[in-house]
């Protein structure tokens, strides 16, 4: 059963993955992939902005901990 599952999911990711491209082609040609990928752009900075807040305010607290 477990083989079985594991082969289905296999298969239905490989479908998925030939599917994306009749998708992709979609958005290059409405000119919306420039939109998408300005949004996935966005998104990774204010992660990583986060982080680097994130970083330094544990960082000072830390020091404050230590002294």
């Amino acid at each position: 059963m477990r083989k079985a599952a594991l082969s289905f999911l296999l298969l239905l990711s490989a479908n998925l993955l030939l599917a994306q491209g009749s998708e992709s082609d979609f958005f290059r040609n409405i000119g919306k992939i420039y939109v998408v990928v300005a949004i996935i752009v966005a998104t990774f900075i204010g992660i990583a902005l986060f982080l680097f807040y994130m970083e330094r305010k544990v960082s000072r607290l830390e020091r404050e901990i230590n002294e």
